[in-house]
């Protein structure tokens, strides 16, 4: 099953929160999640820079730290959405004002913009979208071993039924189970993955390839 672009806000076993990215591409496989100040970032893969040029979608800041809380997209959407929040915003509204103000990308499949939002500490994070025919921004619980997804294509809404086991001991095991774990392994194309999981008092980050 081919559902796109993932993201995911979850918490381990052990009671560590996490947002998890996941790319999944059929038209533009040629990527890869690196950490680039402090950040995470989807990329060209060497030698295939040439991409860009023919869809301006395809790099982006993926993960960003802001204030207690990790924000996950699929879009140039991470940057703003983090600096609302950094600036006092609450999470809903971050949310809201950024994925309505960019709206979806304007590319050959109108492809939605989605985004997580996982506090540092606390049982709710958020999840959002922006449709060709809606926006949609809801909370989600966090409960232990258990995590909420959305995407671009098919898991386009936010649904209590989208929902995997989740476990990890650490960040990077995080980036290869939203891969490979659970639900997520049922899930084609997969090219590279991004995470930030809570690992004592601040998040750590890292990325997987495929």
């Amino acid at each position: 099953m081919y559902i796109g672009r993932i993201v995911a806000v979850g918490r381990t076993r052990a009671g560590a929160n996490a947002g998890l990215y996941r790319v999944s591409s059929r038209s533009f496989p040629n990527r890869k999640a690196v950490e680039l100040s402090g950040h995470l970032a989807i990329v060209p893969r060497e030698g295939h820079e040439a991409d860009l040029h023919k869809n301006p979608y395809i790099a982006y800041n993926c993960v960003r730290l802001a204030a207690d809380w990790a924000v996950i997209s699929n879009g140039s959407q991470t940057d703003p959405i983090a600096e609302k929040i950094e600036a006092g915003t609450p999470v809903r509204d971050a949310l809201a004002l950024v994925l309505g103000a960019l709206d979806y990308e304007k590319d050959d499949y109108n492809t939605p913009r989605i985004a997580g939002v996982a506090p540092l500490a606390g049982d709710t994070a958020w999840l959002g979208i922006v449709r060709h025919d809606a926006l949609v921004v809801k909370a989600v619980p966090l409960e232990s071993g258990r995590a909420h997804y959305i995407a671009t294509y098919e898991a386009h809404d936010v649904h209590d039924s989208q929902s995997s086991e989740f476990d990890a001991p650490d960040a990077a095991g995080a980036a290869r189970f939203v891969v490979e774990g659970g639900e997520f392994a049922r899930f084609e194309h997969p090219v590279t993955s991004a995470a930030a999981l809570v690992e004592g008092s601040r998040f750590t980050l890292a990325t997987w390839i495929v």
